[in-house]
């Protein structure tokens, strides 16, 4: 018959074409998929992998990509579907383990994350970005060392892994401070230059160093490789907020559209601007995400309750601070919010003492600056508005001296005029960033509520001065109230070891960033020493009895607890 070769004839050039090595269209299709994903475009490479699907393409041989396309766009459940039953074929079970592995760190499920890299590191236990997310498993599981040595192992596998010199940067930057991270940064885009994940890290560490022109130039890299990029918007309205713009940091965020919304950066950053912009409901509303998510974070707190107070929820103020005012420790800022509360409630038997303490550790605050001047007598009399007309007098006159705008800044602190104070201190600044108007600066931003300035503020001086004490304790500090008590644990054993031996306040806290960081040996022996230094600090015994009860020490843990509660009430 005639038509029997042409009904043969497509078979036959099937059979040509594939002995010839070309590709059927399922086959390009996941090409086209994974090429996709190495530019780290997600939404186009579930287009290419569908496609595929629907060319003939096994779910098998597209679970692991699909899955990879889906954690990109952020969309874990619908990943989970494609990862969770493990049905890969053999060229792709590693990878979809690893990506299953990844889904299960992201949303705190460790020990099922753990397992899934058993099985990834059964069939490639040499791969370098498995051991970069291994290494993150371990980190956010805090087994730092043991991370460390991840990332160190990665590297030996494959020295140019884009994955790797990242992470390496990133774990650096936390333990050796921001300059020392730079460096992996730059060694990674040197090999990478167009990895945006790099690009961000290496932006926003040259952010926190203070090179804002370098900073904007690397977000406009990140801008020109994919255009709308949330995270080079995101870092630039940092910048513009550190720099005072608050309409043009708000218009940046605006442009992230909605990326960082449920992040504690995004969250203190909307926070601050939408307080800046009047907006009290609003920035309350932001800045309470953040509390609930950090209730440790104390500079979260700050903010919050200035939110409530400008906004004036003075019930609030009060029910969510007196008892962290009621605390020793607790900052001027603080104890002069929650007084001012008190106040307008009518309760001026409960504002005194606050304002009399807040008074007191203010004057110790600006001593060293003050003493012996006549602003500093006025101020310790408590007779702000005098001292304030002699300042500006002295400004009148000689407008360019440091030591004059730097106690005009501190009457206006005292007066709780955070942002007049700034302006003085960046006068003062513009001559020497001593050690004096650091902290000036970075009290005067948490009063006026630019808690992200002061941050980075710190962190450039630390990195310009890394055997500086006081800087040092103050990155220690933040640290602390974000949950890094590694990082803290490194900055005061730094101080400790070049110049605090013999600080008991120093030692204490010390101890505290050991016992959080997991080592109670280490916080017992450095509690017992800030004991021995001063047997009648609060913060010593307090100390000592936290790390003897972790070590099980019950007894005389529960006499020093008691010892320390005793002495804080008397004072």
């Amino acid at each position: 018959m005639i038509s029997a070769p042409r009904r043969g004839r497509p078979f036959w050039l099937a059979a040509i074409a594939l002995l010839a090595g070309a590709a059927s269209p399922g086959e390009d299709f996941l090409a086209k998929g994974r090429e996709a994903l190495a530019k780290g475009d997600g939404i186009s490479a579930e287009v290419a992998l569908r496609r595929a699907l629907a060319a003939g393409v096994p779910r098998e041989a597209v679970a692991a990509y699909m899955g990879e396309a889906l954690l990109d766009q952020e969309a874990p459940d619908k990943a989970r579907e494609w990862l969770e039953p493990g049905a890969f074929t053999r060229d792709t079970a590693a990878l979809g383990f690893r990506h299953l592995a990844q889904l299960e760190r992201t949303q705190g499920n460790l020990a099922a994350a753990g397992e899934a890299f058993d099985q990834a590191m059964a069939i490639t236990p040499r791969d370098a970005t498995m051991w970069v997310e291994i290494g993150r498993l371990r980190y956010v599981g805090g087994e730092h060392v043991l991370a460390i040595e991840a990332a160190d192992y990665a590297l030996t596998l494959d020295p140019d892994s884009v994955r790797a010199l990242e992470f390496k940067g990133q774990l650096v930057r936390d333990s050796q401070g921001l300059t020392a991270g730079l460096p992996w940064f730059e060694r990674a885009l040197q090999r990478h230059p167009r990895d945006i994940a790099v690009l961000g890290e290496y932006a926003a560490t040259l952010g926190d160093l203070g090179r804002a022109k370098k900073m904007l130039e690397v977000t406009r890299q990140m801008l020109a490789i994919e255009p709308g990029n949330p995270r080079a918007y995101f870092l630039q309205a940092v910048m513009a907020a550190r720099a005072g713009n608050t309409e043009l940091a708000r218009g940046l965020l605006a442009r992230t559209k909605d990326e960082f919304d449920e992040t504690p950066a995004g969250q203190l950053l909307d926070g601050v601007l939408e307080m800046e912009a009047g907006n009290y409901v609003l920035a309350a509303e932001a800045l309470q995400k953040l509390a609930r998510a950090q209730p440790g974070n104390a500079r979260a707190a700050q903010l919050l309750a200035r939110a409530y107070a400008l906004g004036g929820e003075n019930g609030l103020v009060v029910h969510d601070n007196a008892d962290a005012a009621a605390r020793p420790e607790a900052s001027p800022f603080m104890l002069t919010l929650v007084a001012r509360a008190y106040e307008c409630d009518g309760r001026r038997d409960l504002a005194a003492p606050l304002l009399d303490r807040a008074a007191q550790a203010q004057r110790t605050m600006l001593s060293p600056i003050v003493a012996g001047s006549e602003v500093g007598a006025l101020l310790a009399a408590g007779n702000v508005e005098e001292a304030r007309r002699v300042a500006d007098s002295h400004i009148a006159t000689n407008p360019g001296s440091a030591f004059n705008q730097t106690i005009a800044g501190d009457v206006r602190l005292a007066a709780g005029d955070g942002v007049g104070a700034l302006e003085h201190y960046r006068l003062a600044a513009y001559v020497r960033l001593s050690q004096s108007t650091l902290l000036r600066t970075v009290a005067a931003s948490t009063e006026a509520g630019q808690g992200v300035g002061a941050t980075g503020l710190v962190e450039a001086f630390l990195a310009a001065n890394p055997n500086d004490p006081v800087a040092a304790r103050m990155a220690a500090g933040e640290a602390a109230a974000t949950g890094d008590w590694r990082r803290a644990r490194l900055l005061l054993e730094h101080v400790r070891d070049n110049s605090g031996a013999s600080d008991t306040e120093l030692l204490a806290d010390l101890s505290l960033a050991q016992l959080r960081s997991g080592n109670p040996k280490a916080a017992e022996a450095t509690a017992r020493a800030a004991y021995a230094l001063q047997r009648a600090s609060p913060v010593a015994a307090h100390a000592w009895g936290l790390s003897l009860d972790a070590l099980g020490r019950h007894i005389p843990a529960q006499a020093l607890l008691a010892k320390s509660r005793g002495t804080f009430a008397e004072r």
